[in-house]
């Protein structure tokens, strides 16, 4: 019973819940804001998907993340490239049969002479809380992404503009702001630094390295402070499909595994040049 009540009260203060997903995002410590270019920039940021010239589909599972099988989460997202735009739809599962939370995105990006990005999203929010019912909210995300240089990305995302919340209680659902740089070394080496600052807590600041170690396969790590973790992780690339594996470390609570999987339909072979190839960059 007192295991029971310890998850109920993780779960409910929200100290796990995990805000962006994929597996590639967790190993860099969630310090991708400025280079968003996968199909889960909808959780990320919703600017990035416009960089995307293809359809892609992305699913992400932890299913026993610090060994407690209750904070499984799941997520997915699929990208619909257009002349007018990139389209894109998502859902999350979070919990288990006693507290569960579902959510819903729908999101839009665009871009202006392949150089600066914007984009919203739509989020739809259930928690269910077993014998005392569930409860639906809706916010707004909105992000952008500009190429200060060609090789030099600045991002921001807010998450939940209207600072919605569930019943009558404040602060339930995060308002936060997510700003950074993504700067490419080398055609194969991205280093990302980003400042996350929710509005009841001080901020944070995250570091990740994406490097593209031979054709096939990438290797990245991180770090973040408050709270304290470390993460690292590998790609692999091949065809269609990109996996990717991450584990990062939680001060309080140990250390996590976590898995994506990317299906693109185009056999995007390297996705780093083929966005620069989209967007007309010179390496």
């Amino acid at each position: 019973m007192k295991k029971l009540f310890s998850i109920l009260l993780i779960l409910s203060i929200g100290i796990f819940a995990q805000r962006n997903p994929g597996a590639k995002q967790i190993a860099l410590s969630n310090s991708d804001v400025a280079l968003s270019n996968d199909v889960f920039s909808l959780f990320n940021n919703v600017a990035g998907l416009s960089q995307i010239n293809w359809r892609e589909i992305g699913i992400y599972y932890s299913p026993a993340p610090f060994g407690i099988k209750e904070l499984a989460n799941g997520y997915i997202s699929y990208i619909e490239p257009s002349l007018y735009g990139a389209f894109s739809i998502g859902a999350m599962t979070y919990g288990f049969e006693l507290y569960r939370e579902t959510k819903l995105l729908v999101g839009y990006s665009n871009e202006f002479q392949k150089k600066f990005f914007y984009g919203i999203s739509i989020n739809f929010h259930n928690v269910n809380i077993k014998n005392y019912g569930s409860d639906l909210s809706y916010y707004i995300n909105i992000g952008a992404l500009a190429y200060l240089l060609n090789n030099l990305r600045f991002g921001f995302l807010i998450n939940n503009v209207n600072r919605a919340t569930f019943s009558n209680e404040k602060d339930q659902i995060p308002t936060y702001m997510n700003i950074g740089l993504s700067y490419d070394i080398l055609n194969e080496l991205t280093l990302n630094i980003s400042i996350d600052k929710d509005l009841k807590y001080a901020h944070s600041f995250q570091f990740g390295i994406d490097y593209d170690i031979i054709e096939h396969l990438s290797i990245r790590s991180g770090f973040s402070n408050n709270p304290s973790n470390y993460s690292a992780g590998i790609g692999i690339n091949y065809s269609m499909f990109n996996l990717d594996y991450a584990i990062f470390s939680h001060s309080d609570l140990g250390l996590s595994h976590q898995i994506s999987l990317l299906l693109n339909f185009d056999s995007i072979q390297n996705r780093k040049q083929s966005i620069r190839n989209f967007l007309g960059v010179e390496n």
